[in-house]
């Protein structure tokens, strides 16, 4: 009896050991604690990289797109000057043209000036008893129509009034039409037109020179009549002329320069 009890409460007892055993909690490990710590700290390390990578792209962008516009502008400021240089060369080119016609135009007008001092001295030669009172001379004794033509060379040499010098021309021309001086009137009104660019009338006006067979300006008109053309790049016609100055007038200075453009 006693045994059987005491079997049945060691059974008891053992039961009981056993289900404490199953009841209680399993132990947890920190494995999971510390592997989610990990993955939380990659991601947000790699995160973080990103952005710094992104950061520097961006940073690389900004200063390319700078740069790039920098290039654009200086490229810009560079095709500029290029075209400033560019007109600053022809409008020295064209300056230096115009003060060589200017200075062509003086030198002949010079010329001019001391014919007509001299025509004045010819038109009235000296007298005596046995001398007729008539004047002599290549030029008009016409003391107004001396004075006409040298006021209006006096326009050009002493005033410069060039546009003032056209019209006194061409009414010296049309006061005194059978003037002696109306060949070398013709010529200056020419030259005059020829320094304005007005190649029209610059070429109608030598092109009365050149009717004067007898004229001393004559040559000089053919050149510049050849001048014209090679201006208007008509190489031909500018050819006959330099050719018919060195045909017709072969020792003059005229010839001389006709033949540097032949």
């Amino acid at each position: 009896m006693f045994s059987n009890t005491k079997r049945v409460v060691t059974l008891t007892l053992l039961v009981s050991a056993a289900n404490l055993a199953f009841a209680a909690p399993a132990p947890v490990s920190d494995i999971g604690n510390s592997s989610a710590t990990s993955t939380s700290t990659t991601t947000t390390r790699s995160a973080s990289n990103e952005t710094d990578i992104q950061r520097l792209e961006r940073l690389l962008q900004n200063r390319n797109r700078v740069q790039l516009q920098m290039q654009t502008q200086m490229d810009d400021m560079a095709l500029e000057i290029s075209e400033l240089r560019g007109q600053l060369e022809r409008n020295s080119y064209d300056m230096q043209q115009m003060l060589e016609r200017q200075r062509e135009l003086f030198i002949e007008l010079d010329r001019v000036r001391s014919e007509v001092k001299n025509s004045s001295v010819a038109a009235v030669p000296a007298t005596d008893a046995n001398t007729p009172s008539e004047p002599t001379g290549t030029f008009s004794s016409d003391v107004d129509e001396q004075t006409a033509y040298q006021n209006a060379v006096d326009m050009i040499l002493k005033q410069r009034d060039y546009t003032g010098a056209i019209v006194a021309f061409q009414k010296f021309q049309k006061d005194y039409p059978k003037s002696t001086f109306t060949p070398n009137s013709h010529y200056w009104l020419g030259q005059l037109y020829f320094a304005k660019k007005q190649d029209v009338d610059a070429v109608k006006s030598f092109a009365a020179v050149v009717a004067y067979k007898d004229s001393n300006k004559r040559a000089d008109a053919l050149v510049k009549l050849g001048d014209i053309a090679s201006r208007n790049n008509n190489a031909e016609q500018a050819k006959k002329y330099y050719q018919q100055v060195v045909a017709e007038h072969p020792k003059s200075a005229s010839a001389k320069v006709a033949k540097t453009h032949l």
